[in-house]
């Protein structure tokens, strides 16, 4: 029996979880979404139907579905649920700190100064300490392919909440700071511990060019053409490791043992790499570059991408889009004038993810460094809004990174199976005045609370914006 205190009111554990922001679910439990518009992305929507949602995983859903007698039931009447969102490449989750300017995507370009390039939110770089400049690649200069995104997340992560709270329940977050910069995680945006997040901890290599390839100072390599012969020594030597590796594992005997190389063992890891092009000179150079390797590649940046959907879908590659549109900056002269390649880029950008839909080229969108997850949608509505079909934004955004990742058989639809990631919103993602109603992340429920724009995805931010529910 309780004892009752003067003025003091006892109240459960967890019901006290209910309230308070910024926790997860105790548990994870049974729902019934009951009477929902659901949009499947697999396959037709259902106009009226239910998602029952156990133990993190969806067990059903269909038009003539009876809720399970333990199941909490959920009104949806009026309410669309979609496949939670994912963010194909980001650094949520690895960094409390504010996006910085980010590794250029390659190359100086024509006449008319630099070329706008492919940002993308940087995370605390892990630095290459030498006790002398790197005079070649065998001394591994900017390599920390060994790096996983998986071994340094961080729960608490302000980005995590703010992203959630705006329909994004799972990123493909990067290590980044190097030209190899290490293998990218899909992690869920929520859990109390990292190992609970992580859904799969090696997917990709991410690569980039430091300083536009003009060197920055750091040695070797120092120049645009320097660090594509360093790249392609790499997985030069990385060929050659392999082979000496297993021919001294199937005959030890007399031979000697090949030296442990970290950075190589990264390399041979990760199922593909992503390579940095925004302008068609460089997505053709990507193209090129790739097949060269025979590495299983994905594009990213892609702003010019309208211009190479032939040679794109012609090589099989994969796009990721920038979300973070090249604008004009800020404090630049008005009188100045502007090369006409960089005017024309700069209005056709959002044109790239629906000709890339139109040619049959699989694409994804990431945030880049974008603020809220409400700016996010304004600038998928832009690609709408310049010819991309609503259904190929939805899917860019769910189904067709999971896809891209080879996740897709836990991640990216509503089916049976697969892991609970859901948003229920009031209407089309893509307007204004939706409003996300609930977020469920492995089956845990989350009613957000209104967005606070000081909080950013990849900024600082303030208090957690929502908590978890039932």
């Amino acid at each position: 029996m309780k004892q009752k205190l003067p003025g003091i009111l006892l109240i459960p554990l967890a019901l006290a979880s209910l309230s308070a922001p910024g926790l997860l679910a105790e548990e994870r439990g049974a729902y019934a979404l009951r009477d929902a518009k659901i949009v499947r992305v697999s396959g037709p929507v259902i106009e009226h139907g239910t998602v029952v949602v156990r133990n993190g995983l969806i067990e059903a859903v269909g038009e003539n579905i009876t809720p399970p007698a333990d199941a909490w039931v959920i009104d949806c009447k009026g309410l669309t649920i979609y496949p939670g969102l994912i963010d194909a490449l980001s650094n949520w989750g690895l960094t409390n700190t504010p996006p910085a300017t980010p590794a250029a995507a390659g190359g100086r370009g024509g006449r008319g100064g630099a070329a706008p390039t492919a940002p993308v939110t940087v995370a605390t770089p892990v630095a290459i300490v030498s006790a002398q400049p790197a005079r070649g690649p065998e001394d591994r200069p900017s390599n920390a392919a060994y790096v996983k995104a998986a071994d340094q997340i961080f729960p608490n992560d302000r980005a995590i909440e703010t992203a959630r709270n705006g329909g994004f329940t799972t990123a493909v977050t990067f290590p980044t700071g190097n030209i190899f910069s290490g293998q990218g995680s899909v992690i869920d945006l929520a859990g109390e511990r990292a190992g609970d997040m992580v859904i799969a901890d090696s997917v990709a290599q991410f690569v980039t060019i430091p300083g536009g390839g003009r060197g920055g100072g750091r040695g070797y390599p120092g120049s645009l053409m320097g660090v594509f012969a360093y790249i392609r020594q790499i997985y030069l030597d990385s060929e050659h490791y392999k082979l000496a590796r297993s021919i001294y594992e199937k005959h030890p005997e007399g031979l000697q043992r090949p030296a442990y190389d970290r950075t190589l063992e990264g390399v041979l890891a990760s199922p593909r790499v992503l390579l940095p092009a925004t302008r068609d000179v460089e997505i053709q150079r990507m193209i090129a570059f790739a097949k060269e390797l025979k590495v299983n590649a994905v594009i990213y940046g892609g702003h010019e991408a309208w211009r190479s959907t032939a040679a794109l879908k012609q090589a099989g590659l994969p796009v990721l889009v920038s979300l973070k549109y090249p604008e004009k900056a800020a404090d630049s002269d008005p009188l100045a004038e502007e090369p006409l390649r960089v005017l024309e880029l700069r209005d056709k950008a959002p044109t790239a993810a629906g000709a890339l839909a139109k040619a049959g080229v699989k694409f994804a969108f990431y945030s880049d460094g974008v603020g809220t997850p409400r700016e996010l949608m304004r600038a998928v509505k832009k690609a709408v809004d310049a010819g991309l079909e609503p259904e190929a934004a939805i899917r860019a955004l769910t189904l067709a990174p999971a896809e891209i990742y080879g996740v897709a058989n836990r991640l990216g639809s509503i089916d049976k199976g697969k892991i609970a990631n859901l948003v229920i919103a009031d209407g089309d993602l893509f307007a204004d005045r939706t409003r996300v109603k609930y977020v469920f992340v492995d089956g845990g429920k989350y009613e957000p609370l209104p967005e606070d724009p000081a909080t950013r995805p990849g900024g600082r931010g303030g208090r957690g914006q929502g908590g978890p529910a039932r």
